[in-house]
């Protein structure tokens, strides 16, 4: 075995060992949800942001603030409500008097650090979402003029709910399309429940300690880029994101009629990232057609814009991304 191949396969073991020492110490206060976890996890160490979709009271905040436990990051949370300015989220300049000399200096706002938590983010008006999208992009932000670098590691954990519609602002397509996964979190079951009565019910909280450091994390996210991907799974891969487009070869009869716009590149990109750490975390340092449609549904569901059929009679993105999956494979 090469020097090279002993080194990827070192990386792929560090990998492995630094993302289940992340999930078991997340473990210790958040019950079941763990595909949650690991897609969230999987997200992370790609660079990419997670949208959390759930009613309130399942633990979308409680998740977020786990993580950022078991991280040595800096953590911040902006609680979005309509009165947000983009000033509050990303910063401003503000005038400081030194001594008689008087001059305007950038005060950074809870964007700069390493992870975010965007609360409630569609409780924002427009105007402020879009403050966003720059740091979610391109890690920076621009204020008169002047470009800002974030630190690395940097992603948003944004959650949302889906039934309070009154004081909401639906999200833009150009923001959901920054976002990683969208991840549904649903209700625990009965067992899942009595856990969770039982290690928030009592005298003491679980200790979560920090396990994982950034520079872990940008390993992790290097080795990713470097696990191998045949030309044909690749190809598969395309075919997947390109079903979604109506005028695509590869789009089945539902996609044609509900969907009017497809997923993007980025959507693409996202599954490539996704199936990479989901072989190895399977022990394989190669990416399968398996490991592709396993990520497909949470890459690309927010990704898809119905048409008016679609949205009229009520057609979920999963079903459409099932049914490309079954036409492709």
């Amino acid at each position: 075995m090469t020097t090279a191949a002993v080194e990827a396969e070192q990386a792929a073991e560090q990998f492995v060992t630094t993302f289940r020492r992340i999930r078991d110490e997340m473990g210790k206060f958040i019950v079941g949800q763990q595909d949650i976890v690991e897609h969230v996890l999987l997200a992370v160490v790609s660079g990419g942001h997670v949208l959390l979709e759930g009613v309130p009271g399942l633990g979308k905040t409680a998740l977020v603030n786990t993580l950022a436990q078991a991280l040595h990051l800096k953590f911040q949370r902006i609680q979005f409500t309509p009165d947000l300015l983009p000033a509050d989220v990303v910063g401003t300049q503000v005038l400081v008097d030194r001594g008689g000399h008087k001059s305007l200096e950038f005060q950074p706002g809870p964007v700069f650090c390493n992870v975010l938590l965007a609360d409630e983010i569609n409780r924002a008006t427009p105007k402020t979402q879009s403050a966003l999208l720059e740091t979610m992009q391109e890690k920076s932000v621009t204020v008169a003029g002047k470009t800002h670098r974030l630190d690395l590691p940097f992603f948003v954990l944004a959650t949302q709910n889906p039934i309070e519609q009154e004081g909401t602002y639906p999200l833009p397509e150009a923001q959901l399309d920054r976002f990683f996964f969208k991840l549904f979190v649903e209700l625990p079951g009965h067992d899942e429940f009595a856990e969770i009565l039982r290690r928030t019910g009592g005298t003491k909280s679980p200790t979560i300690d920090p396990v994982a450091t950034g520079e872990e994390i940008l390993a992790m996210g290097r080795t990713l880029r470097e696990t191998p991907i045949d030309d044909a799974v690749q190809d598969h891969l395309i075919r997947v994101v390109r079903g979604t487009h109506p005028k695509s070869e590869d789009a089945p009869a539902e996609v044609r009629k509900f969907v009017r716009h497809g997923a993007s590149p980025r959507g693409a990109q996202a599954i490539l990232a996704a199936s990479r750490g989901r072989a190895l975390l399977a022990g394989r340092y190669h990416v399968s057609r398996e490991d592709v449609d396993a990520v497909a549904i949470p890459a690309l569901r927010h990704r898809l814009i119905l048409s008016f059929e679609g949205e009229a009679e009520g057609v979920k993105a999963d079903d459409l991304i099932e049914k490309v999956i079954e036409k492709v494979d």
